[in-house]
Parts: structure tokens; C-alpha cells; sequence
């Protein structure tokens, strides 16, 4: 018995050389990744000791920005469809949240929710920006809901896309995410990185995998790589309690937009629903084609339910 442990002791470690050996990515630099994904108007600003990766595009005097914030594993540019509708007419913001995109970590590994939505007034107090409309998909909408609660004067408006929030069963977890919350492995990804770990990710959120791209492919996978990302990774979904402010919804007391894909199997639409249960002004738009990133997915549809939200007058006892 003890000679077979010790064969299959020496086969897995010859399966990790060859992995490492095979398909070894090492961490980039954020010089060498701008050149692709920092190109104009791409600035970036020093917030709470990071260079944060920013973009603030449209007429710089409207009244109310609108504030972006991606998922987890995501980065500004899953906002590229929209931005170009809305630029025109509104000021839009987005940036890379820390652990992910050109930011990068945290300084102080500090991956909490409360922390996230630090660095949201951070950024707002940065660009003199007293309220905004503040929308966020998956990581994103849990960031923006617990920002609005935390921090109710910062808040006009609230949008949630296939939002994070309450505590919940996936029907089907990104094999990425899978990795990073194994111990052991998740160190193992931090050397090794197969393209097609990141291609099965992407589809696995997609209502429609066909439409996942090399271009896009190669984005999530680049950015990925950014030094520091996959630890941060880790430690990301280490720290985050899920469902921890849930409690407080009812206490939410502006205009809210609610968007879901109806195919996500990452974070159910059922929960959809009981955000618009639980947060009193709200409404729900649900996408029956979509998956967990619909406005990457199909930004013309889901930028319209945008627009036809903002275009609602605000009603009295909730201002």
C-alpha cells in the first residue's frame, strides 16, 4: 500500500512539472500590458496607495456621472458597449477595481466589501464628484449596493446587473473560480495558466458561448496575468462573506434598476427577483437570452433599459 501512495505521489508530481513546464504563464508587467489595454483615454490616478486604471469620458459638466463598476475577474473595458452609447450625452466612469484589470492588489490585501466601496468614495472624492448614478454587475452590484447603504449621500441612483449580494447556490461555477478557491491548486495557477481555463470561463457565464471571442479571450486572459492578479484572486473570494449586507436592503431608499440574464447559471435569476422584493423602489428588466454579463454580452439592449431608467423622473418621497 505504502509503495502504491508513493507512485501516485511521483505521478502527480510529474503531472505538475509537465503542467508548469507546458503551459508555465508568468505574472506581466502593467507597462507591458498598457500597450494594448491602456490605450486613450486611459489615465491613471494614485488612490489609496494604487495606480488605479480609469477612464472618465463625456461631457465633464453633466449634473449626475454615471459610475461602472465591473465583476470579479473583469476590468473596465466590459463596460466598452455601453460607454459608446452613453458618451455622448452623459459623463461615464469606469475603472479597475482593485485585484483586477491594470490596478492591480491591494497594498494592504484588503479584499473586504467595505473596502471595495472605500475606494469607490476614494475615487469619486478624487474627481470632486458629490453623487453619481452608481450601477455594477455581479462583485460590481454588490460594491454599488453596499456603497449606497454605507454611504447614502454619495447615491442617486442604483443599478444591479446579475448582481452579488445574498448568499446563493450556483447552478454552474467558471472553472477559473473553481481553481483560485482550492487550496494547492490555487498556488499552482499562480505559475500555470491554460488559454482554455480562461476560454471555458468566459463561456461558462455567456448565455450564448459562441459569441466569446479570441479578442475577448485574450483580454481576460491578459489582464489575468497582471502581476499580483491571481493571488489577489484568491484572497478575494477568501474574504468576501457572501450575503452580509442583504439584511439591509429595505433600508435603500432611491430609484433602482435591476437587469438579469435569464441563462446565468453563476448567480441564480430567482435572486433577481428578491432584490426587487427587498429594495422597495425598484424595478426589474430580465433578458431571457442573457447570461451573468449581459452588458458585455448584448450592450444594446441592456444600455436601452439604461437609458429608459434615467429617464424617469425621480419620484418625490425618495429623494
Amino acid at each position: 500500500m505504502l509503495k502504491l501512495i508513493g507512485w501516485l505521489i511521483m505521478l502527480l508530481v510529474i503531472i505538475v512539472v509537465i503542467l508548469i513546464l507546458v503551459y508555465r504563464v508568468p505574472d506581466r508587467s502593467v507597462e507591458e500590458l498598457k500597450v494594448r489595454w491602456a490605450q486613450s483615454p486611459s489615465e491613471f490616478l494614485e488612490i489609496a496607495g494604487m495606480q488605479v486604471h480609469l477612464r472618465d469620458e463625456g461631457p465633464r459638466d453633466h449634473r449626475l456621472p454615471i459610475v461602472l463598476l465591473h465583476g470579479t475577474s473583469a476590468s473596465l473595458h466590459t463596460w466598452n458597449g455601453w460607454v459608446n452609447t452613453l458618451k455622448s450625452e452623459r459623463r461615464v466612469i469606469r475603472f479597475d477595481m482593485p485585484g483586477f484589470g491594470l490596478t492591480g492588489p491591494s497594498p494592504k490585501n484588503n479584499y473586504t466589501i467595505e473596502n471595495y466601496s472605500r475606494i469607490v468614495v476614494a475615487v469619486l472624492d478624487r474627481l470632486k464628484i458629490d453623487k453619481s448614478v452608481l450601477a455594477g454587475n455581479s462583485l460590481g452590484g454588490n460594491v454599488a449596493l453596499t456603497t449606497a447603504l454605507l454611504y447614502p449621500e454619495r447615491v442617486e441612483r442604483l443599478v444591479l446587473i446579475d448582481s452579488s449580494g445574498y448568499a446563493f447556490q450556483p447552478k454552474s461555477i467558471p472553472i477559473g473560480f473553481r481553481i483560485a478557491s482550492i487550496p494547492v491548486l490555487n498556488q499552482l495557477m499562480q505559475k500555470v495558466l491554460p488559454r482554455s481555463i480562461v476560454k471555458s470561463s468566459i463561456e461558462n457565464v455567456y448565455g450564448d458561448p459562441s459569441l466569446v471571442t479570441s479578442e475577448l479571450v485574450d483580454r481576460y486572459f491578459d489582464l489575468t496575468t497582471r502581476a499580483g492578479n491571481r493571488q489577489a484572486l484568491t484572497e478575494r473570494l477568501n474574504q468576501m462573506r457572501p450575503g452580509k449586507y442583504a439584511h439591509r436592503l429595505s433600508e435603500l431608499k432611491l430609484p433602482t434598476l435591476i437587469l438579469w440574464g435569464d441563462r446565468d447559471n453563476l448567480i441564480p435569476p430567482e435572486l433577481g427577483e428578491r432584490f426587487h422584493q427587498d429594495i422597495n423602489d425598484s424595478q426589474l428588466v430580465r433578458f431571457d437570452q442573457l447570461g451573468h454579463v449581459p452588458q458585455e454580452e448584448d450592450p444594446t439592449k441592456t444600455v436601452n433599459a439604461l437609458k429608459n431608467f434615467l429617464a424617469q423622473p425621480i419620484r418625490e418621497e425618495t429623494q
